[in-house]
C-alpha cells in the first residue's frame, strides 16, 4: 500500500485510488475518526472559534466534515463584575442533539474515553 502512496494520483486507476483512500482512512490521521465511528466512542474536538465539542461521530469525510450526535459544546466567557469590578471568566456549555460540523473549523480531534 505504501507504494501506491508514493505515486502521483493522476497515475492511479480508480480501483487503486479506492484502495489507497481506504488504507489512509484506516491507518492515517483520519483513523481516529474511523475508529470513533466504529466504536461509537466520544471524541473531543477543538474548533477555531475557541469552543470545544465533546461528541459521538456518526459520519465524516476526507475534509473532516462531520455529523455529530449528543454534542456538548463548551466555551468560556468573560463577565464583568458588579459595578465595573474585576472581570471573571465563566465556563459555559450547552447540549446539541445533532450537528453538522464543517471541517475547516476543526483544529484538533482527540479520542476521549
Amino acid at each position: 500500500m505504501a507504494d501506491l502512496a508514493r505515486l502521483p494520483r493522476s497515475e492511479l486507476t480508480p480501483q487503486d485510488l479506492a484502495r489507497l483512500e481506504e488504507y489512509e482512512f484506516n491507518n492515517g490521521p483520519l483513523s481516529v475518526l474511523q475508529s470513533a465511528v466504529q466504536d461509537h466512542s466520544p471524541v473531543l474536538i477543538s474548533c477555531r472559534n475557541n469552543k470545544k465539542l465533546l461528541a459521538r461521530v456518526k459520519a465524516f469525510d476526507r475534509h473532516s466534515n462531520m455529523v455529530l450526535e449528543n454534542v456538548k459544546e463548551m466555551w468560556t466567557e468573560t463577565v464583568k463584575g458588579p459595578s465595573g469590578g474585576k472581570p471573571k471568566t465563566v465556563n459555559r456549555d450547552r447540549f446539541i442533539s445533532k450537528m453538522f460540523l464543517r471541517g475547516d473549523s476543526v483544529i484538533l480531534v482527540l479520542k476521549s474515553t
